[in-house]
């Protein structure tokens, strides 16, 4: 065999060996091609009736939206209406109930059975100061009320 049979053959077995690799590549790529379809396929199946579900969802909830949005109108209207009557009431009872109260202070005032204690009184009670969180000892409350 001469140096040119030789690099026949080994071209030869080259391309023996790259067409057995493409063609297992081609094979492989084909498989992929199919399990990809077939993917395809069972998204579309599934994902047609998820999306008329989710349609209907939308619907209900914009029904739901519609109530709610007429449950707020009506809370407002009565809101509206509640102040109303409260400043109605207050304007009503207000200044006859505040006249009413002033005419029991003036008489528990001229009585002298009311908020304020005669002098002569004051001395007979004893003071007592209020330390928030601490007791006070005794002897010291004694020089706080000299």
């Amino acid at each position: 065999m001469s140096g040119g049979e030789v690099a026949g053959i080994l071209v030869a077995v080259f391309w023996a060996i790259l067409v057995s690799f493409l063609a297992v590549v081609l094979v492989r790529l084909a498989q992929v091609l199919k399990a990809t379809t077939k993917l395809v396929a069972d998204v579309t199946e599934q994902a047609v009736p998820l999306l008329a579900d989710a349609s209907t969802t939308v619907r209900s909830a914009r029904t739901q939206l519609d109530r709610v949005d007429a449950i707020a109108s009506d809370v407002q209207e009565v809101t509206s209406n509640a102040s109303a009557l409260s400043s109605t009431v207050a304007s009503t009872f207000g200044g006859p109930l505040v006249k009413v109260a002033a005419f029991g202070y003036g008489v528990r005032k001229a009585l002298g059975k009311g908020g304020a204690t005669p002098e002569g009184a004051q001395g007979k009670t004893s003071r007592r100061t209020v330390i928030v969180g601490r007791t006070v000892p005794a002897a010291r409350r004694r020089k706080q009320k000299g």
